[in-house]
């Protein structure tokens, strides 16, 4: 992606013809198994599957999804879900997706920025969370430069191989 097709992004709320794309970028992250707890042969999602998904997130009201979209084209999304538990409907945790290309690019700080404008808009939600592999340093760092901060991590909380583990980094941001 050149910078020039980075200043044509248009971040937008989901829509169910989306289901596709944001599908396809699903499966990319979980192939590469770098970034995402799911394993490609756990993964066997249906287009109809994520077109449901998005809708049911679409209809709650404490939930967004949103996309970042180049040349018509859907590039990357996020998706807020909240807690069910009444006590917890301050809060909720988001999970980010990008086409490889298009990472470290500023599409996902442009999602995390509109997310977050969401966020402050809207009169429930006070706190978004987020957990990380700990070996997601790029990630990390933007989550920090946009104002997460770390609250704990869950030491060796995944297992890639034979004593080869990875903690998982809890980050906040309180937003009113």
């Amino acid at each position: 992606m050149s910078i020039e097709q980075m200043n044509k992004t248009i971040i937008r709320t989901a829509r169910i013809e989306d289901a596709e794309a944001v599908l396809a970028i699903h499966r990319e992250v979980i192939e590469e198994s770098t970034y995402f707890i799911a394993v490609s042969e756990e993964f066997n999602k249906t287009t109809e599957e994520h077109a449901e998904w998005i809708q049911k997130t679409l209809d709650h009201d404490r939930e967004t999804m949103l996309v970042a979209e180049v040349d018509n084209k859907v590039v990357g999304w996020i998706v807020f879900r909240s807690q069910e538990r009444k006590r917890m409907h301050h809060t909720g945790s988001f999970a980010i997706m990008l086409q490889k290309d298009c990472r470290n690019k500023g599409v996902g700080k442009l999602l995390i920025a509109e997310l977050l404008n969401w966020a402050e808009q809207h009169p429930v939600i006070e706190k978004i969370t987020l957990g990380t592999f700990s070996t997601n340093t790029r990630a990390i760092e933007l989550y920090k430069k946009l104002g997460f901060v770390e609250e704990g991590r869950k030491v060796k909380e995944f297992k890639f191989g034979d004593d080869e583990y990875v903690d998982d980094v809890l980050m906040y941001k309180w937003v009113k």
